[in-house]
């Protein structure tokens, strides 16, 4: 177990301290949110605060934890029953496509990979809590549609990775480096039909 989880104490506001941190640090990113005013935002004292959490650290890592697994979760939420695998990828894609190109999801990405140098475990945890998690989702589909013959897919985790990365295609990297601010539904509709079309051309069963 991580020091860092070691040392966070929970009691009754400790949910709403993560509201107030997440809002503040989705704003203010790292450096700039002060212990201030995410006690003010959360409606807690600093001694309160602090009862928690004995460092921003250790509330940051806690805070990109929990919302990269809550985001993650709900992107994924895959909708099986009486559905083809191209319904399903696309469902599963445009879920996964509105968490990318959110101003919530470029946010959380771009500080979790910068903060990431200064606590290593902070990384691993929004890989585990994020992509992982969305690639956990994929497989466990995949190998229900296998096993029914509805998809050919003899490396799970790779075919997983792949989709995720070709519903990032073309636009993710430019919003990613600020090159565009914002993408079309008829951007993300082009993107997310290539990759429905190509997956479903490598892996579709005649």
């Amino acid at each position: 177990m991580p020091a860092t989880a070691r040392k966070i104490t929970k009691g009754r506001k400790f949910d709403q301290v993560l509201e107030g941190a997440r809002d503040v640090f989705m704003k203010d990113g790292f450096e700039g949110a002060s212990v201030d005013d995410i006690a003010k935002t959360a409606g807690v004292s600093k001694a309160t605060l602090y009862s928690y959490f004995p460092d921003k650290r250790l509330l940051f890592a806690e805070v990109a934890k929990c919302e990269c697994h809550r985001q993650a979760d709900n992107a994924i939420e895959l909708e099986t029953t009486d559905s083809t695998p191209g319904e399903v990828l696309f469902a599963a894609g445009q879920r996964m496509i509105e968490f990318f190109t959110s101003d919530f999801g470029l946010s959380m990405f771009r500080i979790c990979t910068a903060e990431s140098g200064r606590f290593p475990e902070l990384g691993h945890w929004f890989y585990e809590s994020g992509p992982l998690l969305v690639r956990a989702r994929l497989v466990e589909y995949f190998q229900e549609a296998v096993a029914k013959g509805q998809l050919d897919i003899s490396d799970y985790d790779l075919a997983a990775d792949q989709f995720s990365e070709l519903c990032k295609a073309s636009f993710f990297p430019s919003l990613l480096c600020g090159v565009k601010t914002n993408v079309t539904q008829a951007e993300t509709d082009r993107v997310l039909n290539g990759a429905v079309a190509m997956f479903m051309a490598r892996h579709g069963v005649d």
